[in-house]
């Protein structure tokens, strides 16, 4: 009586680790939420930035296609003003042929010398006129050239607005996947957070007669002395015993998990501080701890549970659950831990 009364008290004492793995757990869970949901708006506004750029280059465009059109209207008065001086010769060359032509009438000796003179102000004013015909041809090419600026311009004009609805489109899309991602991410981890339950309510139906076996927070934990010799990494008769129930149990919730959670059964092996000798099969407790999480996992594989369902980590003695150096924090350390995750 004596001792399941002191079993009950222990039983009872591993609520509070539970209970803080748990909450570690969602801590983890949200944090890998958020993570997430950086990354998406960290990639949306990248392409956002891009478009940004594409409104910059069009700007830039716009601004100098607006300078070319003022430089051209420039153009295009300097070329009014010389038209209208030229006019303005033109005037005053027919004014100073008509004089000519009084001055030929009403003189008798100097008919010869005005008749040369109108020649060479005809010959002038022919001069003129080509002038005057080179300049509105000037003119007419500037006023079409202004005509396919105005044009560019209102294209760009118009490229600039689809570019803007496509951006507020954008924003909106951005928007709502943010809200279906958050949706989609938490119906993943409660449908794994039930599974990972029946599959710990199984293995606490199958293995709960063994005092050395326990379930803290989400993972199960072995103590080494329960699969493996001392220093060894080959699975003992009692550890396969334990490793064939826990297959079975793996097999069981696989043919239950739908096939788009994307599940692994993480195998994670844990040593004490004692060094190695380095002399025998392992090195350091790196190898150890490694080698006997994978006879695990090989084990499993050869019960049937598919080889891309699990993961072996091998952690050595860097990850203690208990503290000190006594005999029994370095049994607590020895352990293999099993966490059904999420890849």
């Amino acid at each position: 009586m004596a001792l399941a009364r002191n079993r009950r008290s222990q039983r009872a004492v591993d609520y509070w680790p539970g209970f803080v793995d748990a909450l570690s757990t969602l801590l983890l869970a949200i944090m890998f939420l958020l993570t997430v949901f950086v990354l998406a708006q960290f990639f949306l506004s990248r392409e956002i930035s891009g478009k940004d750029d594409v409104l910059n280059r069009l700007t830039s465009q716009i601004n100098e296609l607006t300078q070319l059109l003022a430089l051209e209207k420039s153009g295009k008065q300097d070329l009014e003003d010389a038209l209208v001086n030229l006019q303005a010769s033109l005037a005053q060359s027919e004014s100073d042929r008509t004089r000519l032509q009084q001055l030929l009438d009403s003189g008798a000796g100097a008919s010869d010398a005005a008749n040369a003179r109108v020649t060479t102000l005809e010959g002038e004013l022919d001069s003129e006129k080509q002038v005057s015909a080179r300049a509105m041809s000037q003119i007419e090419l500037l006023n079409q050239q202004i005509a396919a600026l105005r044009s560019q311009i209102a294209a760009v004009e118009e490229a600039l607005q689809a570019s803007e609805a496509k951006d507020k489109s954008s924003q909106a899309k951005i928007a709502d996947l943010g809200r279906r991602l958050n949706v989609a991410l938490a119906q993943r981890v409660q449908e794994l957070n039930r599974y990972r339950s029946d599959f710990f309510g199984r293995l606490r139906e199958i293995l709960s007669d063994r005092e050395n076996i326990r379930i803290v927070g989400d993972r199960f934990v072995f103590q080494s002395e329960v699969l493996f010799p001392s220093g060894g990494s080959d699975l003992n008769e009692a550890g396969q015993a334990e490793m064939g129930k826990l297959a079975a149990a793996l097999l069981d919730l696989a043919r239950e998990i739908p096939s788009e959670i994307n599940w692994v059964l993480r195998v994670d092996g844990h040593t004490d501080n004692v060094p190695l000798s380095g002399t025998g099969r392992y090195r350091d407790n790196w190898e150890l701890s490694s080698a006997r999480a994978t006879s695990v996992v090989k084990f499993l594989i050869s019960k049937g549970v598919p080889a891309n369902r699990l993961v072996a980590a091998g952690f050595g003695e860097f990850q203690p659950i208990a503290e000190g150096s006594d005999d029994a924090a370095r049994a607590t350390n020895r352990r293999i831990e099993l966490k059904l995750t999420e890849r």
